[in-house]
């Protein structure tokens, strides 16, 4: 079984707009620093002021953090391995085959479940309704060639 990669958002690949998104993080940056520099001198330090700085830094900072192609929600299936991606902010998490004692596979979500009795939940969109189903796909077949037991289980509303 080859890598399969498949993207759990909307994918901007398009170069002006990363360029963009970097831009303006560092402006929004730039803006914070000048406000506490600016306003640390004045001695007008009120707390809508720090959590105006927070705010601006943070957005920047994310800003950045997408235009870099940092924040990409994705699932990456392997012969032996997951490769996940749940949210744009924390790290990616590789779940290898032996690891996996069961899969649980719903119309909106997919739950593995390791041997050492942590869960792992990945939430699908109701948007890209068609890389739901190829992702399923591949994991039924994932599933099947490592001997992992999976159970598709359908809500009923």
């Amino acid at each position: 079984m080859d890598k399969k990669y498949f993207p759990l958002s909307s994918v901007e690949n398009n170069r002006v707009v990363k360029i963009v998104q970097v831009a303006f993080g560092f402006v929004c940056i730039a803006v914070a620093v000048f406000w506490l520099i600016f306003n640390i001198r004045s001695m007008k330090t009120y707390g809508t002021l720090w959590i105006s700085i927070i705010f601006l830094s943070g957005f920047g900072f994310y800003q950045i953090w997408v235009g870099l192609g940092r924040a990409t929600r994705f699932i990456e299936i392997s012969s032996d391995t997951i490769r996940l991606k749940k949210t744009a902010v924390f790290p990616t998490v590789v779940i290898s085959a032996g690891e996996i004692q069961k899969i649980e596979v719903f119309p909106f979500n997919l739950i593995f479940i390791l041997k050492t009795g942590g869960k792992n939940v990945l939430r699908f969109s109701s948007t890209y309704h068609e890389t739901n189903e190829k992702v399923k796909e591949k994991i039924f077949r994932f599933a099947e060639i490592n001997s992992i037991s999976i159970e598709n289980v359908e809500e009923k509303l």
